[in-house]
């Protein structure tokens, strides 16, 4: 899980291209849910003991959130060309009532197998496909 949460934010920040296997995306939310869950425990853990420090951790929360709009945004655009589908299809998760059940349906969905129009498949590791000698059909 932090594997993929360090691919998301360190070495792909902004990277728009290419594809993400489900698993990259659904641990990334993982870890950013738990780190949200933290935060926010550490914030009324403060408030209770009467320490002023909550606002610091209000303060480290916000921009928390702020940095990792566009690490998000590029492993959602790169989800959806696993599935071969723009990256503006996010978009989708703002049309009222159905937008949001369709997009968790876009996230569900497995990747196409082999290349498609963004790249490679990331499941596959083509030098292990070629030693043992399968025939790559695409």
């Amino acid at each position: 899980m932090i594997e993929y949460y360090k691919n998301a934010v360190f070495e792909n920040y902004v990277t728009f291209s290419g594809r993400a296997r489900r698993s990259e995306y659904w641990y990334f939310v993982l870890a950013n849910s738990l780190l949200f869950f933290i935060f926010f425990i550490l914030m009324a853990t403060f408030s209770e003991f009467g320490v002023d420090a909550e606002s610091v951790f209000i303060v480290l929360f916000v921009l928390y959130a702020l940095a990792m709009v566009l690490p998000m945004l590029a492993l959602i655009s790169r989800r959806l060309h696993d599935i071969n589908k723009s990256g503006w299809y996010y978009l989708i998760r703002f049309i009222p009532l159905i937008g949001p059940i369709w997009f968790l349906i876009l996230m569900c969905t497995e990747g196409d197998y082999g290349p498609n129009n963004y790249g490679q498949d990331p499941k596959l590791n083509y030098d292990e496909i070629e030693e043992i000698g399968i025939e790559k059909n695409y």
